[in-house]
């Protein structure tokens, strides 16, 4: 991605009465070496944005440096969860604290690098374009999308795991499991939060299935992902295994709501 500058943030939102009230979530643990490239990043490419990010008291100091960019930039602000930790609940907590602050659009997107936040203008530009679509979602594996850094048999994997879970839930996306979404809020709302029925990473196949099962539209957009360059992945085996487990058991329950 290009070379960003945190110290090249404005100290304030662009102030424009005209856009939707915008909040993207950057959920983290262990981010401190990626954080401040991404706040930056997002600040300079949607100023009209609230960057808000949640971290699960993560103890590389990722919090206190999301808290030293908040006091130049109004528009950013650090979420500790103390009691909690997971990408799943992280993602869930963030979605009802835009459905509770009366945002119009909640965005999303991984804290690694592995999403570059000038993508996200594509996928709120498609959103403000078509504005009866519940999410848009950035998508690896429609035309124009790809996948940087993987070596192949770890791309293969990842196809067929999306493939199995978009078959296996019948959901009208190629790429079930990407972070990087869209969302409008009234259509989150709708859901009830409380009423999903995982909380690991399955969930981002579980909002997509609930959205589905509502007759809302969802739509992808192509993106590149690039395999992080500092720190580590949090996704492990038993994760994964978690998720896969859980989103079978989505196939072959009733609906909800």
């Amino acid at each position: 991605m290009p070379s960003i500058n945190p110290e090249s943030m404005a100290g304030s939102r662009t102030a424009d009465q005209n856009l939707p009230r915008t909040m993207v979530a950057v959920c983290t643990f262990n981010e401190a070496e990626n954080i401040e490239l991404m706040v930056a990043g997002l600040r300079q490419a949607l100023p009209n944005a609230d960057v808000i990010v949640v971290d699960d008291n993560s103890p590389d100091g990722t919090a206190q440096l999301v808290k030293k960019m908040a006091g130049n930039d109004s528009s950013v602000q650090v979420l500790v969860r103390e009691n909690e930790r997971g990408l799943g609940s992280a993602i869930r907590f963030a979605m009802q604290y835009s459905i509770d602050h009366d945002y119009d659009y909640f965005m999303n997107l991984d804290g690694d690098l592995s999403h570059s936040p000038e993508q996200m203008k594509l996928l709120f530009g498609k959103a403000l374009q078509e504005k009866d679509l519940a999410v848009v979602v950035g998508s690896r594996y429609i035309k124009g999308g790809e996948i940087v850094g993987w070596p192949l048999r770890r791309k293969l994997m990842s196809r067929m795991v999306n493939g199995f879970a978009t078959t296996c839930l019948r959901l009208p996306v190629r790429d079930c499991s990407g972070a990087m979404r869209c969302y409008r809020v009234s259509a989150l709302a709708k859901l009830g939060l409380q009423n999903l029925r995982v909380n690991g990473y399955a969930v981002l196949e579980e909002v997509l299935l609930r959205l589905h099962q509502r007759g809302e539209r969802i739509a992808e957009v192509p993106i590149t992902f690039t395999e992080r360059e500092r720190g580590y992945s949090k996704l492990t085996m038993s994760e994964a295994m978690r998720s896969m487990i859980q989103i079978i058991s989505l196939a072959f329950r009733p609906k909800v709501g």
